[in-house]
């Protein structure tokens, strides 16, 4: 893993509640802000493609209407509404970033009663339950931003039920040395500071004490998911009358350019992995 550590904690809770609004307005407006597991390079379909990660997840974690999930990093909270419509499940949402969390208890709200759902804001290193009381922790595409990873890793472990299960998406760092470009538009221009390669997330899940521990690597969904929001970014930009707004979706657009560019020469990937808590 890489031992920069140049943003805090701080910086990504401010970084992601300056620019909620603003990826609402271009990439999903109902808060579907993931990756998307795509059928084919043909696939343009971003919501179907986010809708199967989700469902994918759940499906090999186990969820279903006995299980009580915590969402670390839980964003606008549309996995965790997924995952308790599609189930029957109750659950926990936890993000760092306030305006996601308004977002997210608003989506909930909307919804109506049926749903044994709530969110919270807190840090995934110092999560504010007792040991033992989730049957899942799951997340999407959240954890490489923590900067203390392996306190991240330990605290789920800790609020893990003897035999509960982790199941996650992730990106990730395949290799140590990253170029300027890859470094500005995957890596600072969310505030994160670095990760794992596949193997070593594996390796440190288990040195966090998680058995049975199963990763994949889904970099072609990540690819296809950039091709896809880079496109969109676009098309969106040319109907957007605020200059600053419009500037900033054109220069995600070419970042989505960038990080097509950096997944192929293996700077950048995509993971997703099922561990459990030894009973």
């Amino acid at each position: 893993m890489s031992t920069t550590s140049q943003f805090t904690e701080r910086d990504v809770s401010e970084f992601f509640d300056r620019t909620t609004q603003t990826y609402l307005s271009f990439w999903d407006s109902e808060g579907v802000l993931h990756t998307g597991y795509f059928a084919g390079e043909d696939d343009t379909d971003y919501q179907a493609a986010a809708d199967r990660t989700s469902d994918i997840l759940a499906d090999d974690a186990g969820i279903d209407a006995s299980a009580h999930v915590l969402d670390v990093g839980c964003g606008c909270g549309n996995f965790l509404l997924r995952l308790a419509a599609r189930t029957g499940c109750r659950g926990e949402g936890l993000d760092l970033s306030i305006e996601r969390i308004r977002f997210a208890e608003s989506r909930r709200a909307e919804r109506g009663g049926g749903l044994d759902v709530s969110f919270r804001h807190g840090s995934a290193t110092a999560l504010p339950y007792a040991d033992g009381t989730f049957t899942h922790v799951v997340s999407q595409d959240a954890l490489f931003l923590v900067p203390e990873k392996p306190r991240s890793h330990a605290e789920m472990f800790r609020v893990l039920a003897p035999g509960g299960v982790l199941a996650f998406s992730d990106f990730l760092q395949p290799t140590e040395r990253i170029g300027p470009a890859a470094r500005r538009h995957v890596y600072d221009r969310v505030r994160w500071n670095g990760g794992y390669s596949l193997d070593g997330y594996r390796r440190a899940l288990t040195e966090a004490g998680f058995v049975d521990v199963v990763a994949r690597s889904l970099d072609a969904h990540i690819r296809q998911t950039y091709r896809v929001l880079g496109r969109t970014a676009r098309q969106r930009a040319e109907g957007t009358a605020d200059e600053a707004a419009r500037t900033w979706i054109l220069a995600f657009a070419d970042s989505c350019d960038e990080i097509q560019a950096a997944i192929d020469r293996g700077e950048f990937g995509w993971g997703m992995f099922v561990a459990r808590r030894p009973a």
